[in-house]
Parts: structure tokens; C-alpha cells; sequence
């Protein structure tokens, strides 16, 4: 296990991964002039990560810009920037996730070519972090890098190959498990058949890519609900919003949306409660937050993460004319046919079961957490290794309020901390740009704070 770090040693800091979570862990340090920050990162350009650099035109960000801001306490950064870039009237708009991803490029890159000396920017793939004198970043190449302290920003994990499929026996051809691989919206023909798995904002992306590229076939999108997420509307009249926190029992909680939707709409009866959101996880018991997560996990994703207007209507254009299905149920089993892979799915509430012949499945079912299940290195070696362990819910890394990791002898560790929503077991409401940079700057003021004491010493 990693020693406790003593206040007058916290000088370097490497952050693992590139994304949207470790890029502005790094420049928050800078920012509030911490210590040294190594940025370490798989892909060429850090900065973006999967979410915006892996984008297509077509896909939009799901915040309008106005919320967007890097920064927490600088909101207008994000609008201020796309002005500088030509584009007018777009607070409330929502653009396109490639620009995004130019916008953090353009930050990260701006801050370590003006400080050279406090940020480093290296291109490998981590697969170990050890306690030797400090930390050790372990490379896949065998570099080691010498840090005080190590971030783990790993962003989100692929998703888990569904029950029931034996991947063995599918070609790769017709199983994508990485949706976001050229591969896996290629190679079809016009008129093929695509059951995609999930009915999520995943999924909707996947749908729109294949639009974009011409597909004219059929699109299966199977969940165990069929549930699809809803649309923003134009920002209603203002309200008054509730001052105190609501309830952790789950029939609390219903409760509540459903008395105050009534009286300033569901939308707004679900932003109100923003404020709250992490306190409230935090006060809930295991139970409860095991029935939230049971119940009401899937009815929460779609009322509380929407689409963007415009993406909203190309979906429902989409199945308006029969190209896309949502469709209710679980699969049953799958086999290899002689015209691609024979699906017997079962519909929700229904005793018989449905065949599907397809010629390529996606697996949209959403980012996963479980650490036992992993195939990370990093994730897996420091798990094994007991210096990181599950949260409770399975959701990702445990971590206590402070973001410092907690290993399996349940103590938290000071030279270890974890960001992103692989701390969703902690905080829950941390998958989305507007609580991550203030997860990210709250730590970053962290250590730099340590690192001025340190100073003073």
C-alpha cells in the first residue's frame, strides 16, 4: 500500500489519462499554481478523450454552451472562446461535441506552451502505479515515472459483454463491443439488419453515425425498458426553486418530482434538484442507494441526461420512417446463422419469445464500473494488488469525499486519488461536464493548497 504523503513533499503530481477529467485536473493545477503536473494519455492529443475526440459531426453536445465553461469559476470561458472563433449567438445552442473537443485542445495546449515547467505532457499507456519513494507511473514500454501523488482519470470504462453471448463463437465482423471503433459502423450493406444494445444516449449516437454514413437498413435497439431519453426544451419561465433538501427514501423522492412537476414541469422539477444531488447520494444508505439504482436508475438517466432539439427530431425521423426500433425485452440466445447471427429475444411482459436475424451487433448498454470485470492494466493490477477496491455499488472506484482512493483494508490513501465517473459510487451525479470540472478544480485546489504549505514551511 502507499505510505501517507507528508504536506512538505507534494511537488509533482501524474495524472492518469488524457480526457476530459485528467486535462483539467492539470490545468486547475497550473491555474491555482500547484505542484508540477505529468499529464499521461494512450491517445496523440489529450486533451478531448473518447467523449469529444472520438465524435462525428452529428453529435451534439447535450448542455447548451452556456454551461459548458472548463472552468467553474470562470462560466463564460466556453462561450467567450467559440466568440473568438467566429461563432455568434450561441450561449444557448448546443454545438457540436468536435468543436468541444477543439475548445479543451486549445486550453490544454495554451497552458502547457505557456508553462513548460509546471506541465508535461506524455504519450504511453499506464499499467501499474507503485509506492517507491513517493509514486511510480509504470508505463507499457517499462518507463517509470517518479510523481509525489497520482490522479486516476480513466474516464469511462467499455462497456461488458452482455449475458448470454459467446463472443468466441461471433466473428468479429458481427459483434462490435467497442461502438465507438470505425469498425463497428463499417462493412454494412444498405438494406443489413444492426441490433444495438441499449436504448441510451449511446445508442443514439451509434444511430445517428449510421445515418451519416449512409445506412439504410434497419436499426433493432433492444433494452430491458425501451427507454429512450427525452428532449431539452427552450428554458421555461423562471421558478422558484425548493431550499431544502429533499428526502433519500426513494418513495421521497418520487414523491417530490411528482408534487412539484405539476407545478413547474418535470424538467424543472429535476434541475432544481442539481444542488442536491450529491448530498442527498451522500446521506442515503446502501439500501437506498441500491433501490435508486434497482428501480429507478434507467427513469433518472433519461429525465435527467436529454437530447439536444436537434438530435431529438433526427431520432424521431428516424423512426418515424421504420429505419429505427426501440424495442423492450432481453435476449434469450444467440447463434451463428448462415446469414448472420440469429437473436431469440424475449419482449418485456411477454412469455414468448422472438426471433431476429442480424448482421452485426453494437454494444451500446453504456459505460461500466466494475473493477472485477475490468481489462484496464492499471484498473486491474492496482485492484488485485488491493490498493484500490469496488465501491459498494459496483459502480467504480471507491473513494472517500475527498477523491483520495480507499483500498481493500478500507483505509483511504493520501497519495492516491481518483477523478471522473468511475467516482460514481461516491458522488453519483458525476458523469457530466458540469460536475466534473468542479470535481476536478475542488482537487487540484486541494493539492495546490498542500503544496503552498509546503512552501511556507
Amino acid at each position: 500500500m502507499f505510505r501517507p504523503w507528508d504536506r512538505d513533499v507534494i511537488e509533482h503530481v501524474a495524472i492518469v489519462g488524457g480526457g476530459f477529467s485528467g486535462s483539467l485536473a492539470a490545468i486547475n493545477l497550473v491555474r491555482h499554481d500547484g505542484p508540477r503536473a505529468t499529464l499521461i494519455d494512450r491517445q496523440a492529443d489529450a486533451g478531448t478523450g473518447l467523449a469529444y475526440g472520438a465524435a462525428d459531426p452529428a453529435h451534439l453536445l447535450n448542455v447548451r454552451a452556456s454551461n459548458m465553461s472548463a472552468f467553474p469559476d470562470d462560466p463564460g470561458h466556453f462561450v467567450r472562446w467559440l466568440e473568438e472563433q467566429g461563432y455568434a449567438a450561441v450561449a444557448q445552442t448546443f454545438v457540436p461535441r468536435l468543436v468541444y473537443g477543439d475548445y479543451l485542445k486549445a486550453v490544454l495546449a495554451g497552458v502547457a506552451t505557456q508553462n513548460p515547467d509546471r506541465l508535461r505532457i506524455v504519450r504511453g499507456e499506464v499499467v501499474d502505479v507503485v509506492d517507491s519513494a513517493g509514486v511510480q507511473v509504470v508505463l507499457a514500454d517499462g518507463t517509470r515515472l517518479a510523481a509525489d501523488a497520482a490522479i486516476l482519470a480513466v474516464g469511462n470504462l467499455p462497456p461488458h459483454a452482455p449475458a448470454g453471448l459467446d463472443l468466441d463463437a461471433i466473428a468479429p465482423s458481427r459483434y462490435a463491443g467497442d461502438c465507438w471503433a470505425a469498425s463497428a459502423t463499417e462493412g454494412l450493406g444498405r438494406d443489413d439488419t444492426v441490433l444495438v444494445l441499449g436504448t441510451g444516449l449511446t445508442m443514439v449516437d451509434v444511430a445517428l453515425l449510421l445515418d451519416a454514413k449512409g445506412f439504410a437498413g434497419r436499426i433493432v435497439a433492444l433494452s430491458r425498458r425501451g427507454l429512450l431519453p427525452h428532449a431539452h426544451t427552450a428554458p421555461g419561465a423562471p421558478w422558484v426553486a425548493i431550499k431544502d433538501r429533499p428526502g433519500t427514501r426513494l418513495s421521497q423522492l418520487v414523491r417530490t418530482l411528482r408534487t412539484r412537476s405539476t407545478v413547474i414541469g418535470w424538467r424543472s422539477a429535476v434541475d432544481e434538484l442539481r444542488p442536491f444531488t450529491q448530498h442527498m447520494w451522500h446521506a442515503a444508505s446502501a439500501a437506498e442507494r441500491a433501490r435508486f439504482i434497482r428501480h429507478a436508475r434507467p427513469w433518472w438517466d433519461i429525465h435527467r441526461h436529454r437530447l439536444a432539439p436537434p438530435v431529438a427530431d433526427r431520432i424521431a425521423a428516424l423512426r418515424s420512417t421504420g429505419c429505427l426500433s426501440l424495442v423492450a425485452g432481453k435476449i434469450e440466445r444467440v447463434a451463428v446463422g448462415a446469414t448472420g447471427v440469429d437473436v431469440t429475444w424475449r419482449p418485456r411482459g411477454s412469455a414468448a419469445s422472438q426471433p431476429l436475424n442480424v448482421q452485426r451487433i453494437i454494444n451500446c448498454t453504456g459505460p461500466q464500473g466494475d473493477l472485477r470485470r475490468t481489462g484496464q492494466p492499471v484498473l486491474r493490477q492496482l485492484t488485485t494488488r488491493g490498493a484500490i477496491r469496488p465501491d459498494a455499488a459496483q459502480l467504480g472506484i471507491d473513494v472517500d469525499e475527498q477523491m483520495r482512493v480507499i483500498g481493500r483494508d478500507g483505509r483511504p490513501n493520501d497519495r492516491l486519488f481518483a477523478l471522473g465517473p468511475m467516482t460514481r459510487g461516491a458522488f453519483w451525479e458525476i458523469v457530466a461536464v458540469p460536475d466534473i470540472r468542479t470535481q476536478a478544480w475542488t482537487l487540484a485546489r486541494r493539492l495546490s493548497n498542500a503544496h503552498w504549505v509546503a512552501e511556507g514551511l
